[in-house]
């Protein structure tokens, strides 16, 4: 479609399984973009993953016609740990959808994702979803949406996503209510194309694929092109739309939304939130780049190790191909004595961890061992260099370190006014300090509050979601931010099996927590672990000093079984001749204790 004002580019945004990928099935339904037949539930949910859990992890863009105008939407995720995938989505559209949940009300993520919409100045249309459910209740919400967005009443639209009802008025509504894409005026006298890259995939076929969206000029198959920030030159193999797979169209105007093959084969080359550039003649230096996006940085770092150290080029591979449609990833090449060579790699949160691994086995078929999560922390040593730690087996010695800081971050609690009391309380556990609370329903017994604390990221890293919902009965949700560093009086502390450090198990802990933590992982390893023929000590120990520990007995043969009668001293020889071998053995087969996936697991979930 060549005419900008009959293109409309918008997004869904929302809290986690409001129903956003329900409602854009509805969408593509009603526009005929996919027939009847193909339609399956979470249409643009592409990877087994997101299936299974019922989430979405990846953005997808998919275009459809309707009423003479091309629409185009971007699906986005609804986690607290995927929030950068939806602010490049709301970098290439001019509307959101803002989608509520009738049974649950405004949530944490739901507050997070409209200020990423505000802060680029869209245009916000609410709507409240899932009106079909015996436990709705719509004029709740409204209130509470009038509350937060100053709208009127009728501005508000209710629809379910799963019966369609209401679905065609919101359609008309982003025809009428939207504003069509506009071309940015680039200054100077050479004209040339330019598109924002939002999302890029790596295609075993293809090579680099680049999602774009395009600001100015038209971009055609053939065409070369440059991106902006790493200066490379390639050229247009196709270009096309979504519907949802890739339809070749061979040009993409201005305002559209689309693919560009671009024929580069170094991953790294293609960066999200880079200008693409088309036209002749144009020096690198000359150029106009489009705002990108803030550089994400991450908070939680974990090591993952291959299994078999063959594996490591595979590895290596894979995380270079997950990090092209992964703009969050870092990571950075590591030898640990014990579990050989590997990467260290920093992630936006644990879901992120866990969706990252999971496709590493999947889709790369690799067996892998993942270390404790820890955040970065910022170390002054006495000698007055500062470093950052992100590995526990990098913290200098304790008389080396003059201070240690770490993380903080702005937490955002949305929880009936009921469990108040429970939240404040697990909030004061986890070192929180209390700022202030937000009405964001009418006061009265089931009104709605916003909680703020300042809390360490170390915190919340683990078990601190979980232990919300368990608190709330399942109402509350969560949102972050990071905020600065602050210091921290934190101490490494050891594990050893059979009086050998397991290097993977080390970790940063609070001084004043350090016993606790230690008798936990402790006890974890006791169950889990499978007995050998000597006995084995398991010790959690800071420096030189033992905090906790014990020990796994060994298996025993009965060997006087075949004895009957006769002298005393011949049993006792044969239980001496016994402890004796379980000695030599035991001298023998130290460090020789193997630690299964499942226990580093239970210990990173504890």
């Amino acid at each position: 479609m060549s005419d900008i004002n009959k293109i409309r580019n918008f997004s869904i945004i929302a809290h986690i399984d409001h129903g956003k990928s329900t409602l854009a099935d509805r969408m593509l339904e009603i526009t005929g973009t996919v027939e009847k037949r193909n339609m399956k539930a979470q249409l643009l949910d592409g990877m087994d993953i997101e299936r299974e859990r019922g989430i979405t992890i990846k953005l997808t863009p998919v275009s459809m016609e309707y009423k003479g105008y091309n629409l185009n939407l971007i699906d986005t995720p609804g986690h607290v740990d995927f929030s950068y995938e939806v602010s490049r989505s709301l970098a290439a559209v001019e509307t959101a959808l803002l989608l509520v949940d009738c049974t649950q009300g405004i949530q944490a993520q739901t507050l997070a994702n409209l200020y990423l919409a505000l802060e680029q100045n869209l245009t916000i249309i609410p709507v409240v979803n899932k009106i079909d459910l015996p436990a709705a209740d719509v004029p709740k919400t409204k209130r509470e949406i009038i509350k937060l967005l100053g709208c009127k009443e009728e501005e508000i639209f209710c629809t379910s996503g799963k019966t369609g009802e209401g679905v065609a008025a919101i359609l008309d509504e982003i025809i009428s209510r939207s504003e069509p894409p506009k071309e940015p005026v680039i200054s100077g006298t050479v004209n040339y194309s330019r598109a924002l890259i939002f999302d890029s995939k790596y295609d075993t076929y293809r090579g680099v694929v680049a999602y774009i969206r395009v600001f100015n000029g038209v971009i055609k198959k053939g065409d070369k092109i440059k991106l902006a920030s790493v200066r490379a030159d390639s050229e247009v193999l196709d270009c096309g739309i979504f519907r949802p797979g890739y339809v070749s169209t061979g040009e993409l105007r201005p305002g559209q939304i689309g693919y560009v093959v671009t024929g580069f084969k170094q991953v790294a080359d293609c960066r999200v939130g880079d200008t693409l550039i088309s036209g002749t003649n144009i020096g690198f230096d000359s150029l106009e780049t489009l705002p990108g996006y803030k550089e994400v940085k991450p908070m939680v770092f974990a090591g993952i190790f291959p299994r078999e150290g063959s594996d490591f080029k595979e590895l290596r591979e894979a995380m270079e191909k997950l990090k092209l449609n992964d703009a969050a990833l870092s990571y950075e090449p590591e030898r640990s004595d014990a579990l050989g060579f590997g990467f260290r790699c920093g992630f936006l949160g644990l879901l992120h961890l866990e969706v990252f691994q999971e496709r590493l086995r999947r889709e790369y078929n690799l067996d892998l061992i993942v270390t404790i999560p820890s955040v970065a922390y910022k170390v002054l040593q006495t000698n007055g260099e500062e470093m950052i730690i992100r590995t526990p087996q990098r913290l200098p010695e304790q008389n080396n370190i003059e201070t240690i800081e770490e993380p903080w971050v702005a937490l955002d609690i949305v929880s009936p006014k009921f469990y108040m009391g429970n939240i404040i309380k697990l909030a004061q556990d986890k070192r929180g300090i209390y700022k202030n609370t937000e009405y964001i329903s009418a006061e009265g017994e089931d009104s709605r509050v916003i909680l703020h604390y300042d809390i360490p990221l170390s915190a919340i890293l683990t078990d601190f979601y979980d232990k919300i919902k368990s608190v709330s009965a399942g109402y509350a949700s969560i949102n972050y931010e990071y905020l600065d560093y602050r210091p921290a009086d934190v101490v490494k502390m050891d594990i050893l099996v059979a009086e050998d450090i397991i290097e993977a198990l080390a970790t940063i802990v609070y001084r004043d927590d350090a016993n606790r933590e230690g008798r936990e992982i402790v006890d974890i390893l006791k169950d889990s672990l499978s007995r050998q023929m000597f006995a084995v000590k398991i010790q959690a120990a800071i420096g030189a000093k033992i905090i906790a520990a014990e020990k796994l007995s060994a298996m025993r043969k009965d060997v006087t079984a075949k004895l009957y009668g006769g002298d005393v001293s011949r049993k006792r020889k044969l239980l001496e001749k016994q402890k004796k071998g379980k000695k030599k053995m035991m001298a023998a087969g130290k460090g020789s204790v193997e630690i299964p996936p499942e226990t580093f697991v239970k210990i990173l979930k504890r």
